[in-house]
């Protein structure tokens, strides 16, 4: 399994990018998962269903499968924030050819950032790349953007297919290997 992260700024067009990407990689055959950071309280239950109901009666985890898709919803008795994003890798299928990691931009994966100039209204952002070593490449919709002594390549955010060449032509960089386990619970 390949594992890259996709780091960015909220609203630099992550999501979109990597619908895009998973698409591009799904139609040359590969298999893909997703691990996706979310805010505090999401859901992917829909309230009155069944599975929400026994979440919300008290189970540690619901399980639902169908003969088309399974999910796994697991309550935390208290918050959590110092998961791994080799701990949510651990809980994949590892038959998957990439797994992909949206967020999580201090993980220690290799990544690539999505780049947007903030727009006049916006607080001034930093490019995360300068320091953070583990960022491969950048894709922007705006290379102008970048400082002229960004020695990363240079991705068109506007042209997933070509991310996805450049990820193909690079994938022994993105070879998952878990770091060596310290013995702890895995806490997931």
């Amino acid at each position: 399994m390949k594992a890259i992260g996709f780091a960015g700024y909220s609203g630099a067009g992550k999501t979109t990018a990597l619908e895009q990407i998973i698409r591009s990689l799904r139609t040359r055959g590969l298999r893909v998962s997703v691990v996706k950071h979310a805010h505090h309280d999401f859901d992917v239950d829909v309230p009155g269903k069944d599975s929400w109901r026994h979440r919300k009666a008290g189970a540690f985890e619901v399980l639902v499968v169908s003969d088309r898709r399974l999910a796994l919803m697991r309550e935390f008795e208290e918050p959590c924030d110092d998961l791994s994003v080799h701990e949510m890798l651990a809980e994949l299928d590892h038959s998957v050819d990439w797994a992909i990691v949206e967020g999580f931009k201090r993980s220690d994966l290799p990544k690539i950032e999505i780049w947007r100039e903030p727009a006049a209204d916006e607080k001034p952002r930093t490019l995360r790349y300068p320091e953070d070593a583990d960022i491969q490449a950048i894709a922007t919709d705006d290379a102008n953007c970048l400082p002229d002594d960004c020695t990363l390549p240079v991705l068109d955010l506007n042209d997933p297919a070509n991310i996805v060449e450049w990820m193909l032509a690079n994938g022994a960089r993105f070879e998952y290997v878990p770091p060596a386990t310290n013995h702890q619970e895995n806490r997931l």
